[in-house]
Formats: structure tokens, sequence, C-alpha cells
């Protein structure tokens, strides 16, 4: 398996452990493989009785072509160990009859990205060595709260590599802060930036594609390498969840082999929605695909118009993990379903004035898996407290977010088949608007509010999460956004 730049299709191809290391494509276009696998029926049977580290070795081995299927069980056994994710990986909970919650939290830092990140150093550190690669590689990483904390677990204290983190100072969650703040291991560095997620990502790219950052780094034996979902190795994973949630509806018996499901994914950077679109074109039956927005609604736009325009005006929500308004893995849609040269046309445009047009052949072929719905946030909150009094369930407001969308769709459409809602992290590290959602009143501050939390719904706080607040802040950086490669450089020194 190779391969090649969303923006040029005869452009050089890579190995799976090039793309993993270097992250971005040179011209700026983001990796995908030269060919999409295929996943048959069969083989899907095969992984109904198989646990997750083995469903994940097998998923990844059919992209990741020059790891051994040994190295990927080894790795896969070692992520998704029972020490790591209390709860299991990736567990499917029936909320009713259609909807049913894929808890995608029960890792170490209780968010989805877990689900990735966990095995993405292990990846890197074969990739080092299958590629002969004698320098240290700098993980540069923009965060809109989850991403930064798990790649920072993820990536702690590994040999031969070290990680900086950005994260908008008032974007986040008080618990998603502190939970950054206070990081350990020696590799490790996180700065806030004055501005908002889009800033931080802009300035990671930009730093990425400075020729005189590159050599700077070179000089010092370093390279860039990204753990954001623009890394294949990043997105590779999250493929696994999906094709785990259908084997386990098979088990269930809400659905016989062959059957199609549907799949609900809260959406901000657009990864974890792309992976089941990917797992779908592998050949596993799902039909429609729900993009769920918070009033950063970019994303509902564009299904509903073919228009991407990220200039419009930018909100600060409860789900701080979707305020974003540049969805960078959306190139990678547009790339499978209109090719290179279409998708350079329409990132330049982007580039140039904030918005593009899909020619209307596109927009058919996006309609045929996609739709998007948004919920603002009174419909969140309102979610929140309706979940939890009609099916005892506690969710946080991401995964509201999708929960709302999916009842939308469901409402709107009449479609009742089985429903999977992507739910991206615990209610525990939003737990002030979550407490605020289900009692209308603000907890005293947002750390009691993880135990009032607790006693009011009788639910347990995640291990990851507790006595945050007793731990030892580290990182107190702020920056403007144009500083970040200054901030770079006085963290290597």
């Amino acid at each position: 398996m190779k391969f090649q730049s969303t923006r040029d299709q005869n452009a050089a191809k890579y190995s799976a452990a090039q793309v993993i290391k270097q992250g971005l494509a040179a011209d700026g276009g983001l990796f995908v493989p030269e060919s999409i696998p295929t996943l048959t029926f069969e083989e899907i049977e095969a992984l109904r009785s198989a646990d997750y580290p083995t469903r994940a070795a097998g998923i990844l081995g059919k992209f990741l072509s020059d790891y051994t299927e040994e190295e990927l069980l080894a790795d896969c056994r070692a992520a998704y160990a029972e020490t790591s994710f209390v709860g299991g990986a990736a567990p499917l909970v029936a909320l009713d009859d259609t909807i049913h919650s894929l808890e995608l939290w029960h890792g170490p830092t209780a968010a989805f990205k877990d689900m990735a990140l966990q095995i993405m150093p292990r990846l890197l550190s074969r990739a080092l060595v299958k590629t002969g690669e004698e320098r240290t590689a700098l993980i540069l990483v923009a965060t809109s709260g989850d991403t930064g904390k798990a790649a920072l677990e993820g990536y702690k204290d590994i040999d031969r590599i070290k990680i900086a983190v950005f994260y908008p100072v008032d974007g986040v969650s008080r618990v998603q802060k502190l939970q950054m703040q206070t990081q350990t291991g020696d590799n490790v560095y996180v700065c806030a930036i004055n501005g908002n997620f889009d800033d931080a990502q802009t300035g990671v790219k930009k730093i990425f594609s400075d020729k005189n950052a590159v050599s700077y780094l070179n000089d010092k034996g370093y390279f860039f390498s990204s753990a954001n979902s623009i890394n294949w190795g990043r997105l590779a994973p999250q493929i696994v969840y999906y094709v785990s949630a259908y084997c386990d509806l098979l088990n269930k018996g809400t659905l016989k082999m062959g059957e199609k499901m549907n799949v609900t994914v809260p959406t901000g950077n657009f990864g974890n929605i792309l992976a089941a679109y990917i797992a779908k074109l592998m050949g596993l039956p799902i039909d429609r695909l729900v993009c769920a927005s918070n009033q950063n609604n970019v994303l509902t736009d564009f299904f509903n118009t073919g228009t991407y325009d990220r200039n419009r005006t930018f909100h600060l929500t409860m789900s701080p993990s979707m305020d974003i308004l540049i969805s960078s893995n959306l190139e990678r849609l547009i790339y499978f379903v209109a090719g290179a040269e279409r998708t350079t046309k329409y990132m330049e445009s982007l580039n140039k004035t904030g918005a593009y047009t899909v020619d209307a052949d596109v927009k058919a072929k996006i309609d045929e898996s996609f739709c998007g719905f948004f919920t603002d946030e009174a419909k969140t909150a309102d979610t929140i407290r309706r979940t939890m009094e009609r099916c005892g369930y506690l969710a946080d407001t991401h995964t509201a977010v999708a929960l709302s969308a999916a009842e939308q769709y469901i409402a709107q459409t009449g479609d009742r088949k089985p429903m999977v809602v992507a739910s991206t992290a615990s209610p525990y590290k939003f737990a002030n608007d979550v407490y605020r959602s289900l009692y209308g009143e603000t907890p005293s501050d947002p750390l009691a509010a993880l135990d009032e939390l607790s006693a009011r719904t009788s639910t347990e706080i995640p291990y990851p999460l507790r006595g945050i607040g007793e731990r030892k802040v580290r990182f107190t950086d702020v920056v403007p956004s144009a500083d970040m490669w200054k901030a770079v450089q006085k963290y290597l020194g």
C-alpha cells in the first residue's frame, strides 16, 4: 500500500511508515492511500469473535502493509490494554431501540483521541527505524482541547520524540486546560495562544511549511511530524472502531450480516467522521453518515449548499472541541469524490478567499453518503437533560450535539436503521456545563463540579480525572499566535 498527496496524483508515492513519520505532504496536501482496501463479509464474520486489539491489528494491516502482522498485534495489545482502557475500548451502549452510543472515551485521557493516540506513538517509533531516520521527531500539535492531552499522554517519555502542544487560552474547558498544564514527561511542552483553534492550527501549518524552520530543526538534529488527524497514522486507527461497532451490533443480534447501520459523529476537524466514510468505502455496511455540528455550523452549511465558507462569526461553545471553522480533513473527502486537480483548486480558493463551492457532480456524490445537522447551545443543554431523564444516560456536551443531530435526522427521514452515535468524551471533562444543563444552576467551581455531578447522578468520575485539581501545574506560557515558532525555539533551547 502506497500513499500520495490529495493535491497531486502524479507526485511521488510513499510507504505507510514514511507518511506516518512525515505527517503532511510537501505540497501542503494530506496523504491518502492510492487505493482503498476491501473488507469482505467473511472478514467481518471472523472479527466478530475477536477482541478489540485483534480487530484493530486486522484493519490497520490493510493500510500499513510495511508493518508486520506481529508488530501490529503487539502494538495494539499494548495500546488497548485493560490497564489503560478501564471499561473497555469502544464499548457500544444501547440507549433505545435505534440509537447506540459508541463510547470512545475510556482511555487514559477520557476522550476519543486516545483510541488513535495510544497506538500512534508506537507506529511512529517503528517508522523511525523502518525509514532509517536518525534525527529526533518534533511533534507539533494544535488542539481544541482533547487532542493535545491525548498526544501528550501518548508520546510522553518516548525515546527520540519531543512534543509541543498549542491550545487557545480561552477555548478549552477548565478540566482540559488542567490536563495539559499538569502533564508529566521530560519531552513535553505546552503553550496557550491568544486566539482560537483555527489560529493555532494555521500557526502549526505555517511552521511546518517554513523552509527556514525546517532547516533550523535539521541543523539541531530534529524533523517535524504531526499528531493531528492530518497524519494518516492518527486517522487509520479511527477506522477500526466503526468496524468494531458493526461487529458488536451483529453479536447483539441487532443486525444481520449485510444489513446497514447509520453513523452520527460530532465533528470539528472532520477526521472522525471521515474514518467512518473510509470504512464504508472499504465495504462496511454503512448507509448514512450524519455530520453533527454545534453553533459553528460551517459543515452543516456545506452539506446543505455545497459551499464551504469560513468567513463567519466564531462562537465559543460548551462543546469546545468542535469550535472549528477550518475542517482540515474535509480535504480528504473532496479528494475521494473529486480527484486531486479539483481538490487543489478548491483548497487554493479556501486559502485566498476563505471559501469554495464544489461542482454539482461532487455535491451529488457527497450527498449519497452525508447529511448535516447542527445544534445550538440551548438545544445541546436540553439534549443532555432529556437523555438523562429518558435513558438514564449521562452524555457530555459533544455527544449531546451528536444525539441531537441523530434525533433530527430520524425525525426528518423516519429512517429507523440502527444509529451508532460516536460518544467522544467523558461527561466529566465538561462537568460544569453538563451539571448546569441538568440542573439549571452553576456549580460553585468548575473543579467542584466533578464531585457534585458524581453525587447527584450516582456515576463515577473516570480514573484519569480524579484529583485533577491537586496536580502540579507545569506549563503557564501564553503567546500571540504569531509567536508560536519563537515558543518552539525556546522549548528546544
